[in-house]
Order: C-alpha cells, then structure tokens, then sequence
C-alpha cells in the first residue's frame, strides 16, 4: 500500500519549487560562494526537497524533534503496566516476539500490523515486574511469504550479545532494561563547544597494551588521562556501535541502537563519556549512516525479504548494494528509514551524551557512484550532476538541522573524499549543514613524498599548497595520519620513516642513527606543519603522537586471530630511556601552544615557500613559524618576514632537549625586527612583509616564534 505521507511530500514539493524558490534570486550559499551560480538550479531543487520533506515531516509527525523520538515508540518501551514492542516489517506475514521469557514460543506472543506495516505486541507486568526482565535474550520471529519463519534481531535493540567463545556465533538481542538503581547517572555537564577541535580519534577495543579487547572501563581510566595530558579537548570514538565483525573496525554495523558489547556495557559507555566530561573533553561518535552490514542473521538486512524499496531499510538492486565494501545501502528518501536514522543520532545524544558525531562515508552518499573509481578535479560539474544522490544530501541537511536544533554546540564533521561545495555551509543558506570536513587529502600527500620522493627533493611550494588546498568558507579538520594509514597493508608514519630501525634503535642511552634522528626530526615536522597550514583543527589517531610503531591488524584467520598488532603499546612511551617520549612530549607542546594562543583561529599568511633553502615561513597573528625541511643545511642569521614589528622570542621548538632535538637554538634570544622596504609599497618590502628578523634555523627543525613587545613603524 503506498504511504500516503509520501504524497503529501510530493506536493509540498512541488509547491515548494513553483513558489518560493522560481522567485528567490540567489540561494544565500551562491552569495558565499559565486562559483556555484551555473549549479544553482540543482542547489534550488535540493533545498526544495529538503523543505518538502521537512513540512511533510511537521505535517504527519509535528516536526523533526518528535519525528526523531522514533525510540520511544519502536523496540522496547515501558507504558502503563506493559512492556510494548515495535517493529518496522512491511513485507512479514506474521510475526511474534521470541525470547527467553517465554521460553522461545512465539505462538503465546503473536503480533499485530498496522496499515504502515508495523508490528506490535503488549507483554503485561508479572507480580508487579516487567514481563520481561532486564537482561533477557529477544528476537522477532516473523514469518516470509512462502511460509518460513525466520528469527532476527530486533532492529531498535540497545544492546546485542554473542555467546563467548563460540566461532560464527549469532548475536542475540538483550533487551536493557535496569532497575533504576542500576542506571548510570551522570554527573557532569557536557564541555562547552571549544575555539579549536583538536581531535585525540580513538579505538576502545585495541587500546589496552595486553592482546585483548580493552572495556569501556579501562579506557576511561587509564587511556582518557592520557588524552587529557596532551592537550586534546576532544575525543573521537570509533566502533561504537555494534558491529558483529570485529575485524570490520566498527564500520559494518549490524545493530545501530546497540553499543560493542566486546567492551562492556550501556552503562559503562556511559561512565566512559561522563568520565571524558569530567575532563574537560568532548567526546565525538563516529557514526555510520552511509551503509549497513550485509549480515542477514545479526543485522538490519535481515529485515529484508525481497521487498519493494519503500517497504526495506535499503534500495533494492545494485542500489542497495556497494560493491566494494560488500554491504547494504539506505533508501534515505523512506520516511521509516529516516525515522530511524534521525532517531538513531538523537538517541546517542541524550542517551550517552554524545557532544556529535564523524560522520563515516559521506562520498559514498553523496554520488549514485559512491565515488569507486572517481578522480574528483575541483570541477563544480563534478559535485552537482544526475551523479549526485539528492535523497543522501537531503537526509544530511535534515540530520545536521537536527543536531544542532537539539544541542547548538554539537560538532558534526564530514569524511568526504570529493571536496563538495556547501557541504560544511549551514542549511539556512543552502548548504548540508557540517561545522566541519576532513581535509582527507593530506595523508595522501605526506605518504606520496615519503614513498616517492627523496627529501632532497620536496617542493615547499606544493608541500603549502596542499595543506592550503581547501574551501576557505567551509571550516576543515586537518591530519597527518589517522586510522586509515596504520590498517594492515600500510604503516603508521612513524615506521613509514624509521621502519626497522625502531626496533633496535629508539633508546636515548645509545647514539641515534641516522635514520632514527631523521625520522623522529620529520615526524614532529609533520604533524606540526599538518596542524599549523592544513585546517581549522586537528586530528591524531590514538599512540600516532608517540610514533607508534608497525601497523594495525585486527584478528583474523589470516593471522592466526592474532590480537598482536590489534593495540596499542603504551609501555613504548612510559618507557624513561626511550625515543618515543620525544615525539610525546612534542605533541604535548604543539596542542599547548594551539590552546594558549588559538593561532588557527587568527590570519594566516604564507610569506615564503623557499624550494632551494627547503623552508616555509608563514604567520598567525602575532606568531611566526618557520620549518626548515632541509637534510643538511643549518642557517645561521636566517632572514625571515614579519608584518607585526617589534621583539619577538621563541615559542616552541622542535630541536629543544625535551622534544629529543640537538638544543641549537637559544631561547633566551630576543629577536628584534628591523623595517623593510619604502611605507606604503608592499612591492619594495621583503617577501612582501613590511619587517623582517633574523632566527637561527638548523635543519629538519621548526620552531615558533612570538611577538613579545610591539614596536612602532618607522
């Protein structure tokens, strides 16, 4: 039966388009960005749909902030004396709740199904008791049209188990339901929103040093101090949501309600998070809208029995399916399907207190062709064509409307390959409605000139101009390397650039190779100049600060289900004699310095990308970095630029004893800037800044320098 909601969407639509958006001159995204005038008509029909959608969302359900109450309503909710359960299946013939409470006989709890095929059944208290007690096994049995019957995980379930030690075990659902003296309550308030992400990504499973499955626990209490005393305000967890494979890193979610239950429990997530709170940090989900788990016995496919797609959680045909990554893709433009993804991001919100979300494989929604085998140019034809998927977008500017409705200083971040424009624009101009994107080409970058390119040989000038490579009115986390670069098949940085070496050669009570020295020298250089030019904030992925060595490699047959590779080794860095402090310690200093002064928040100017010298000097306000990339050569009285005149002293510097360097540079050192150039021609200036001072640069350091005491132009 068609959902006669859908038709009212249609005409709104259709209003929509013919009234407002034929008379509106310019969309406010095209007054920002007027590169986009030749696309306007595509940004027009978007807005118009996500208009339509929203006033047939107020029609039918009373606006978003209802709509996206879909928990109160489906799974498992306690109402007057009953337990009542939900469930969204359009296509069952008949369906039952399942479970140990009734001894898994489905014909003493049959389900009734409305005209929108959802089914329900009311479990009564038992001697004053839920029917249904806390910590018991669900599934909903429903029956396929050629009579089969069939058991799933229900699809609004908070938590799901696997019996332990069983190999291909399928999950179960629990329904969680404590007693209230059970319940986590938390106490203390969300952080406010900071001047600057600096993102500390994070992985609970692996984090222990043991070759296990660390808990919620142990994260909280031992990895989150860490995160804290370097200077990051916000942490970014990944695999959060449960995901029956563990080797899939979180990203094939088979239950979108549930958390890992490899880690613990709801409520010690939420200690987890409040503990994080507790420290001044934010604490960032990294959610997965963009697919779902092919898993038919543990996860949302399940619930698909050939269907037609406005009655499946997925399109149907090569629609529904990525080839790539071998799973399910949302039919975003069905309003159950919406229902449960608005649902499913507020959920995390109130429930855990989550303070936003990472948005994973927003390319993939974003284009009918998920971006396999796409070479995006920074052509706008490329973003805004008959290859875009309007539906995805809209359900973006409809999730990021409704995040920052609820919670005005959530943080959402986009990953995003393509670069589209208006994706971190607000939704009031047109835009998707992201505070922030990715800046997912630096990695690329910094592994390319590591692999190919002998240092020698570096270009400053493209080194700049890919870290400067970005939309300046869409806000942009920068990185140096993240999850993605350690995964097996790859290297972290660190073993990228001393490889071997780091086995034998990191203790400080020997005399450090060559190779070690250079490799610890980039590896600070690298981070900090990623962080300094690449973006509006920062992001590290957990043990990347101290140069973690080897690569990430979850349990698998092909290892042997080896947990070795599958955490992390924090004894590297508490270990008093070894290297890996350095790098610590400098990660440490590079966040500090970004916290007292803000610098990515200030002007930015690029005075000199020397290729010769292999030195880039840029400012931010009243501080002045320099990054000498040279193999050899050390400057003496190097001459730099300036716009701000007067004395100015060292900041950080990366050759420092703490941060494991050779302490050439004096930091007791004032520098004092002398004029340049004739008042008034830039042209005459040096490096077209009208001062100059001159700093001692060894190689392979960089160092910051700060404007104590401003003088008077002449």
């Amino acid at each position: 039966m068609a959902d006669p909601r859908w038709n009212f969407h249609r005409s709104v639509i259709k209003a929509v388009k013919t009234e407002e958006h034929v008379a509106r001159e310019d969309l406010p995204v095209v007054r920002v960005d007027p590169l986009l005038a030749p696309h306007q008509d595509h940004l027009k029909y978007r807005f118009s749909q996500y208009e339509g959608r929203k006033k047939a969302i107020e029609k039918y359900e009373g606006g978003l902030e209802k709509f996206s109450l879909g928990f109160q309503k489906f799974g498992f909710n306690y109402e007057d004396g009953y337990i009542v359960y939900r469930e969204w299946a359009p296509p069952a013939q008949a369906a039952q709740l399942i479970g140990d409470f009734n001894n898994w006989d489905g014909w003493s709890h049959p389900m009734e199904k409305d005209k929108y095929g959802v089914w329900s059944v009311r479990i009564p208290d038992v001697d004053g008791k839920p029917g249904i007690p806390h910590g018991s096994r669900v599934k909903f049995r429903m029956q396929r049209g050629d009579g089969q019957w069939i058991d799933r995980i229900p699809a609004w379930i908070k938590y799901a188990t696997v019996e332990a030690g069983k190999m291909g075990a399928s999950y179960d659902g629990i329904l969680w339901n404590p007693p209230e003296d059970q319940r986590y309550k938390f106490e203390h308030p969300r952080p406010p929103k900071p001047v600057v992400p600096r993102i500390y990504e994070a992985h609970v499973g692996m984090s222990s040093k043991e070759p296990c499955v660390a808990s919620y626990i142990d994260f909280a209490d031992n990895v989150l101090p860490r995160i804290k005393s370097n200077n990051y305000n916000t942490v970014q967890l990944m695999a959060v949501m449960e995901h029956s494979y563990y080797a899939s890193f979180g990203y094939h979610v088979t239950n979108f309600f549930g958390v890992s239950s490899r880690s613990g429990t709801p409520e010690e997530l939420k200690y987890l998070i409040d503990r994080a709170h507790s420290l001044g940090l934010r604490v960032l989900m990294d959610v997965v809208h963009s697919h779902a788990s092919n898993n038919i016995k543990d996860g949302l496919n399940g619930f698909d029995l050939g269907q037609q797609t406005q009655e499946s959680y997925f399109h149907t045909g090569d629609r529904g399916y990525h080839k790539l990554w071998d799973s399910r893709l949302f039919n975003y433009n069905n309003w159950e399907v919406e229902r449960f993804l608005l649902s499913n991001l507020r959920w995390w919100l109130e429930e855990y207190q989550f303070d936003g979300f990472r948005f994973d494989g927003v390319t993939s929604m974003l284009y009918h062709h998920h971006g396999i085998h796409m070479s995006f140019s920074g052509r706008y034809r490329d973003y805004f064509s008959e290859a875009s998927d309007v539906d995805a977008a809209v359900y973006l500017m409809l999730a990021n409307e409704l995040v920052h409705t609820l919670y005005p200083d959530a943080t959402t971040i986009a990953e995003d390959v393509s670069g589209m424009p208006t994706l971190g624009r607000p939704v009031s101009e047109g835009g998707v409605g992201f505070d922030y994107r990715l800046a997912m080409g630096i990695p690329d970058t910094w592994i390319k000139l590591l692999k190919e390119v002998a240092d020698e040989h570096w270009s400053m000038a493209e080194i700049a101009s890919t870290l400067l490579n970005r939309r300046y009115t869409e806000k942009a986390i920068a990185y140096a390397e993240s999850h993605d670069q350690s995964l097996v098949g790859d290297k972290t940085l660190a073993f990228m650039l001393m490889d071997k070496e780091m086995y034998a050669g990191m203790s400080a009570l020997q005399e450090q190779s060559i190779i070690i020295e250079r490799g610890i020298a980039l590896h600070k250089m690298i981070h900090f100049l990623t962080m300094a030019l690449g973006g509006d904030g920062y992001l590290n992925f957990m043990g990347n600060e101290f140069g973690h060595p080897e690569w990430i490699d979850f349990p698998r047959e092909g290892n042997k289900w080896s947990y070795d590779k599958c955490r992390r080794q924090w004894d590297l860095v508490d270990t008093d004699h070894l290297r890996y402090k350095f790098m610590n310690e400098f990660d440490k200093a590079m966040n500090a310095l970004e916290e007292k002064y803000h610098f990515l928040t200030l002007p930015l100017i690029v005075s000199s990308t020397h290729d010769k010298d292999k030195v880039i000097v840029f400012e931010r306000g009243d501080l002045v970095f320099v990054f000498n990339f040279h193999p050899e050569t050390t400057y003496e009285g190097y001459k730099i630029g300036c716009d701000l005149p007067g004395k100015y002293k060292i900041a950080l510097d990366s050759d420092a004893f703490d941060f494991g360097g050779r302490v050439r540079v004096g930091h007791d050192v004032d520098h004092f800037t002398s004029p340049e150039g004739i008042p008034g021609r830039p042209e005459t200036n040096f490096n077209n800044r009208p001062s100059s001072f001159l700093v001692l640069s060894p190689a392979r350091t960089c160092q910051v320098n700060h404007l104590l005491i401003r003088s008077q132009r002449a």
